[in-house]
């Protein structure tokens, strides 16, 4: 038998941040999914809301071909509806999704989107995830399992 010694840190306490920042950028690339989830959750229920047909495609981080189209939809139930009350599922991306096609905007979506992706992989969002979750890294800054 052998008995092997590990130092492990919070985020707040590790001596080198940075590596493990470096760590998570390049292991975790799915820390935003849950956002576009929730979108993917509010445009299918803008859609059954006003009617016609919608077809997207998203990614938490700019991609080419991008996009978020609604067609033939009833524009009167479309106008009838307050972003601010979050009416589709009762997340943010109800506000955005309802806003940005009350104003012909969908880019706008998605650049809310690619922005709080920035966020979340940002020092200080990827401190936040990490202090809210309790992580712990290894002195390599690995995530510490």
């Amino acid at each position: 038998m052998r008995v092997v010694e590990i130092k492990v840190y919070t985020i707040d306490d590790h001596p080198n941040k940075e590596l493990c920042f470096e760590w998570i950028n390049d292991n975790w690339h799915d820390l935003n999914e849950f956002s576009v989830s929730d979108l993917v959750n509010s445009i299918q229920a803008l859609s059954k809301e006003i009617g016609g047909t919608v077809n997207w495609s998203i990614s938490q981080t700019p991609d080419r071909g991008e996009h978020i189209t609604f067609r033939d939809y009833d524009e009167e139930i479309l106008n009838e509806l307050k972003a601010e009350d979050l009416p589709l599922t009762g997340v943010c991306w109800d506000h955005d999704v309802i806003e940005g096609l009350q104003e012909n905007d969908m880019k706008k979506v998605l650049d809310v989107l690619h922005k709080d992706t920035e966020y979340v992989y940002s020092n200080i969002g990827l401190t936040e995830h990490c202090q809210c979750n309790n992580y712990e890294f290894n002195e390599n800054g690995s995530f510490h399992c």
